[in-house]
Order: structure tokens, then C-alpha cells, then sequence
């Protein structure tokens, strides 16, 4: 029969398991680091795992196949029978995984020298590309969205810049997505209580701000905001 059904494309695909999470059918699974349409008769066709793709990797497209057939997609086979198994919710590329980190002093954490400064990332993953919209971290939280090459050139970000923030990293330049729709989407889910952002003095890295700007307007979400801007050699040139 002629109908529409879920199309992927392995060029784009990044292995990162969302739409598998986000697929109420079961229909799509991580193959070899990519994702899979496992049969025509477990896909619905909806495309309610099209916004959570990152990089633009799935379409809808119509052609000839087998009537979806909810009584043999793996979400709903399981639990009938030990023919399937459930897909975890949590499944896909574990790079990508939403996860918080806790950062609380243990007794019994590896020894580490007062000298050494202590990481204060918060959360995983912290790709701009790769975390998740709908993550709980994100409610009520100062955000922190960096650009990649800040890290490196200024030394003490961990705790002049990421202390009890979740940051979000993404290089404007290299990232062949547009932040501004990724954004849009993440504020409209979430109110923050503050928004930093850490960029490069070089031109393209303004990319990033601009993103923010755009997304502050599209989601209606006028949080309150500031730009850092870091020299190459380290220093903070505006504030």
C-alpha cells in the first residue's frame, strides 16, 4: 500500500539515539552507530521522532509499504510475550544520554590535590547539538552557553564562569545546524533565572549571541542575559 512512513538519512545521522527515545512504536533502533527503521509495519508514520533529531536526519516520505501494524511494534509486543523486549526510554548513544552530575563532596572520592582545580560541569551531555530539549536540568536553572574555544583559552572557566550553571558548548563556526531553532525550542520548555554568554573576541564566534538573541524573540522568553567576550591570549576584553 501507498503511505507515509519515516525516512533516514545515514549521511546526516550522528548516532545519537533521540529519536529511538522518542519513538512511541519502538520502530527505530541504533544499528552500527546509526539509526534504523527496524520494520515498515512498526512505524506509524506520525513523525513525532522528526523534532527531536538533531541534525535534520529524518523526513517523512511516501512510498509503498506495509500497513503499520500496532499489535506486532516492539512497545507494544513487549510485555505480551518474551518474543520482544521493551526499547529503554534511556537507550541510544550513551554520549548523549540526559544525565545530572553531582558535584557534592564525598568521603570517599578520589584523592585530589587542593591544587587541582575541580571540575564544575553539571550535567551530561553539554553539546549544544546533542542535549536533549525537554531535560530536566534546564528548569530554573543559570544557564551558561559557551563556545568551544573559551574552555581552552581561559583557564579558570570551571569556576569564574560554569560554578552552578549548566553549560551548553557549541563552536558557530564548525556546526553545520542553526543554535537559534535548538535554542528557541529549549526556552520555550524551560524558564531560566539567568543567561551567560562566553565567546571568542573573533568575528564568527558572534554567531552565538546572535543565535541567543534570535531565540530570546522567537520563544517570547525575554530571560535576563549577558556576553563575555575572551581574548586569545586569555584575558576578558568586555563584560
Amino acid at each position: 500500500m501507498l503511505r507515509e512512513i519515516v525516512k533516514i538519512d545515514e549521511e546526516k545521522c550522528i548516532g545519537c539515539g533521540l529519536c529511538t527515545s522518542a519513538c512511541q512504536e519502538g520502530a527505530l533502533q541504533l544499528i552500527d552507530g546509526k539509526a534504523k527503521l527496524l520494520s515498515d509495519a512498526y512505524c506509524d508514520g506520525l513523525g513525532i521522532c522528526l523534532p527531536n533529531c538533531p541534525v535534520g536526519a529524518i523526513t517523512i516520505e511516501r512510498r509503498t509499504a506495509v500497513a503499520f501494524n500496532k499489535e506486532v511494534a516492539p512497545k507494544h509486543l513487549a510485555g505480551k510475550s518474551e518474543l520482544a523486549r521493551p526499547v529503554n526510554p534511556g537507550a541510544g548513544c550513551p554520549g548523549s544520554r540526559a544525565m545530572v552530575i553531582d558535584r557534592k563532596e564525598k568521603s570517599n572520592q578520589v584523592r585530589q590535590s587542593t591544587q587541582i582545580a575541580k571540575s564544575q560541569l553539571g550535567q551530561w551531555p553539554c553539546q549544544i547539538k546533542l542535549v536533549p530539549v525537554n531535560a530536566p536540568y534546564f528548569d530554573n536553572a543559570h544557564l551558561l552557553i559557551a563556545a568551544d574555544c573559551t574552555a581552552f583559552a581561559y583557564a579558570n572557566i570551571h569556576n569564574d564562569f560554569m560554578r552552578d550553571k549548566i553549560t551548553i558548548i557549541g563552536c558557530p563556526k564548525l556546526d553545520s545546524v542553526n543554535y537559534a531553532e535548538k535554542l528557541t525550542e529549549i526556552l520555550k520548555a524551560h524558564q531560566f533565572k539567568s543567561i551567560t554568554v562566553l565567546r571568542m573576541e573573533k568575528p564568527c564566534c558572534g554567531g552565538i549571541v546572535n543565535s541567543l538573541k534570535e531565540a530570546l524573540v522567537n520563544s517570547g522568553n525575554m530571560v535576563p542575559w549577558r556576553a563575555v567576550i575572551i581574548g586569545t591570549d586569555g584575558s576578558i576584553i568586555e563584560d
